[in-house]
């Protein structure tokens, strides 16, 4: 039996409900192929019957369940590549020129998924930063089924597959049986913890914040809202990266996108309390008049 009209409205009011996610009509297939496994599981026919249950006599598990198998995205190592070429060659090394050797840099990879992101970001983060330097990053993500995986670390023959280069591999995985974990000096530089981008976010302020790949599935009035409330937990001058497909375009006077490189980064510009060093350029910000200029070669859009 396919999925009724009725059930996936359920379904999507649901996600909606507790994620902001919107699952359109047309989606039906994504909800039958996420939720089949969980139906399977429990011995029912099918993704229908599943819901019918859940609606009868669902726990408040059951309800978040669905909301996790339904908010998994696509993840892999060092996606996109650009971010992380502007993160190497450009953000991180402006961060210790400014700072010195024993700069502290604080990251914030929200909607980490199975942690193959703040995981990448770390090991960039040990290719570039002289010893006397740390970065703490925080990951976080909604799910509890995909922070498990993150923060154990290990990973499959598959998964490392999926873009991690072999000199990363070799410098900061290690033979875990038939799987790979990620070395435990690596791992402390990454604290997981479990958060909804509609909740109070993180406390600031971070120097960096990824938030790739999750805009896309949000309505404009909550990416207004996200993108406001980020800039909150940023420092002055902070860096934002997003999707390639996304950006802060009409959404929000507080950012500047600025080029890196290849890539393309945005700059947080607000008020701030006594002038504060700026992740992105070297200038001291005072005001949120001041201008940013590019981090690297090209200036800004």
């Amino acid at each position: 039996m396919s999925l009724s009209a009725e059930s996936f409205e359920h379904v999507a009011d649901l996600v909606l409900r507790r994620s902001a996610i919107r699952l359109a009509p047309g989606k039906e297939y994504l909800v039958e192929t996420r939720l089949l496994g969980m139906a399977r599981e429990r011995g029912l026919a099918d993704v229908e019957e599943l819901v019918r249950q859940v609606r009868a006599s669902g726990t408040e598990a059951d309800r978040e369940r669905i909301v996790e198998e339904l908010t998994t995205n696509e993840t892999s190592w060092f996606r996109d590549q650009l971010p992380f070429e502007s993160l190497r060659e450009h953000v991180l090394p402006r961060i210790v020129a400014e700072r010195g050797p024993a700069a502290r840099v604080r990251v914030w990879s929200a909607a980490c998924s199975t942690g193959q992101e703040p995981y990448s970001i770390a090991m960039t983060a040990a290719e570039v930063l002289p010893p006397t330097a740390s970065v703490e990053i925080l990951a976080t993500d909604l799910s509890d089924q995909v922070l498990a995986q993150a923060r154990s670390g290990t990973y499959s023959q598959l998964e490392i597959n999926r873009g991690m280069p072999a000199s990363m591999m070799v410098r900061h995985l290690v033979r875990s049986g038939a799987q790979w974990q990620v070395n435990p000096d690596l791992r402390r530089s990454v604290t997981f913890r479990k958060h909804n981008l509609l909740d109070m976010l993180p406390l600031g302020p971070f120097d960096i914040v990824f938030l790739r790949n999750v805009l896309i599935y949000f309505d404009v009035a909550v990416k207004h809202d996200i993108l406001r409330r980020v800039a909150r937990v940023m420092a002055p001058g902070g860096v934002l990266v997003l999707g390639s497909a996304e950006t802060v375009f009409g959404m929000d006077g507080e950012w500047s996108r600025v080029q890196a490189g290849r890539g393309s980064l945005y700059v947080v510009q607000r008020p701030a309390t006594g002038a504060v060093p700026s992740v992105a350029t070297g200038m001291t910000h005072t005001h949120r008049a001041a201008v940013v200029p590019a981090l690297a070669r090209g200036g800004q859009e």
